[in-house]
């Protein structure tokens, strides 16, 4: 019979403590590599955005460059593609493939994060006159990162005014970059 000596059995005891306080404090994220879009596919790489639990929502850590400076709309989109396809009206459109905006609720309105509408608004994209962005957004609608999976995040050439007027979708317009989160 073996007899534990009690500084072993303490200090296995705090290793297994240390450990599981350790996997419990750290978050899981998902990187999801960016790339510019056109009806050709993907582009050239744009950098990533890394997505991790946050305790207002999923947070959204962007590291981008080579974007056009400005707002840009910024949405979750209902399709894990960012191929292109063709709209509605038979025209090929870049990252097509990857839908519309993500609204498991089928509410049909864009009202932005905050809003009831369309799950995937997301917070305004804003890229500094080098071309890139660095900031980190709050999604506060999505609470786990496992409710990006399957699906694509998007920028669009334009702003967003959180609104379906006067242009649908707050007025974002051409899809200029996508990233498959997987």
């Amino acid at each position: 019979m073996r007899t534990w000596h009690l500084p072993v059995v303490s200090a296995a005891f705090m290793l297994a403590v240390g450990c599981t306080t350790a996997a419990m404090s750290s978050s899981p994220s998902i990187t999801v590599p960016m790339a510019l879009v056109s009806i050709g596919g993907a582009g050239a790489s744009i950098g990533d955005i890394n997505a991790r639990n946050g305790t207002s929502g999923v947070e959204l850590a962007l590291h981008l460059h080579g974007l056009p400076p400005g707002d840009h709309g910024f949405h979750l989109h209902g399709t894990a593609s960012c191929a292109a396809a063709a709209n509605a009206q038979g025209q090929m459109t870049a990252a097509g493939g990857a839908g519309g905006h993500f609204d498991p609720a089928n509410t049909g309105h864009h009202e932005g994060p905050n809003g009831a509408g369309h799950l995937g608004d997301l917070p305004v994209l804003h890229v500094g006159a080098d071309g890139s962005a660095s900031q980190t957004l709050v999604a506060p609608r999505l609470h786990s990162i496992d409710e990006l999976r399957g699906h694509a995040l998007v920028i669009h050439a334009g702003g967003d005014n959180y609104s379906d007027a006067p242009a649908p979708l707050g007025g974002g317009g051409a899809r200029i970059a996508c990233g498959v989160i997987n």
